[in-house]
């Protein structure tokens, strides 16, 4: 889901899908990282549509699968599909799989029993979730600012899943469960080396969250295809595809300070999604919470990008 570290040295490859040479590098990464997000968003609404007809292991397994065919020719198509790399780097990975396989679950459990606007905006917590993952297992400084911001955002995440009486629904505590496994697969990924290709890496997750779908389905049982599920299937996969192609190509283009904030156009999209598709519109304290979300991550990547400039 994530893609907001950007390599503004590392030039765009020739075999890039999009070169957009009119533009400046940080209009093209802002259109990126939107496009990223836009796939990204309307996989989980597609997703969301297939739950009500279809086990969630049922899908993880078939949309899975489906994107690690179509990850496996990309790959392959750009050479970029190998495991020479180093015995640390191979548990790291290892490790990133079953992040994303916890993830995974814990998102789309939420997603199924919640509404679109509400799961996506406790997810944008992953900047202040980051940062504080890296103080407090990497040792990076972070000053009072940004975690006083952290603390905000944290206020503002209460906000959205508002514990109730008898404290927050299971379905709540699910999406910030996911929260807290993005977060981990976020920072395993910092401590690989490069070496470890990033398609080589999206294939073992994809092939990690199938063989977890597998496993699970065991307890449930599958509901005949039909030529709607078929092609929703079909949808969800290609949008996954597309919003890690964008990812992808977001990492080598422009600033991370100027790109990264429009990794919240994610919640606009949601919005509109649920607002279209399920009738669902936050109530004005949901969006209250949104807004302080969305205003202390922003404030934390902008004075991540400030000490990285003094440093």
């Amino acid at each position: 889901m994530l893609g907001s570290q950007c390599a503004a040295s590392e030039p765009v490859p020739a075999h890039s899908l999009w070169r957009g040479q009119d533009m400046s590098p940080n209009m093209r990464g802002a259109l990126l990282m939107t496009g990223s997000m836009a796939a990204f968003t309307c996989n989980d609404t597609v997703v969301k549509l297939l739950g009500s007809e279809m086990p969630l292991f049922q899908i993880l397994v078939l949309r899975s699968g489906l994107s690690a065919v179509w990850i496996y020719f990309l790959a392959r198509r750009l050479g970029a599909l190998h495991l020479r790399f180093g015995r640390r780097d191979r548990m790291l990975v290892a490790l990133r799989c079953l992040s994303e396989i916890g993830a995974t679950y814990f998102f789309l459990t939420a997603l199924l029993n919640m509404p679109l606007a509400n799961v996506t905006a406790v997810l944008q917590m992953l900047p202040l979730t980051v940062t504080l993952g890296a103080a407090l297992f990497f040792g990076e400084q972070v000053g009072w600012r940004r975690m006083l911001a952290i603390g905000l955002g944290f206020c503002g995440m209460l906000l959205i899943v508002r514990p109730g009486p008898d404290g927050f629904t299971l379905h709540a505590i699910y999406a910030m469960a996911a929260v807290i496994c993005v977060t981990a697969r976020d920072l395993v990924t910092r401590r690989m080396s490069s070496h470890v290709p990033s398609l080589t890496v999206t294939l073992a997750t994809a092939l990690s969250v199938m063989s977890f779908g597998l496993v699970g389905s065991l307890t449930v049982d599958w509901v005949p295809l039909t030529t709607d599920l078929g092609l929703g299937l079909l949808a969800a996969s290609l949008l996954v595809l597309g919003g890690y192609l964008f990812s992808v190509m977001v990492m080598r283009i422009g600033e991370v300070g100027f790109v990264a904030p429009f990794r919240y156009s994610s919640l606009l999209w949601a919005l509109v999604l649920g607002w279209l598709v399920f009738g669902d519109w936050p109530d004005p304290l949901t969006m209250a919470g949104v807004a302080l979300v969305v205003a202390t991550g922003l404030f934390t990547l902008f004075r991540e990008r400030a000490s990285r400039h003094r440093g």
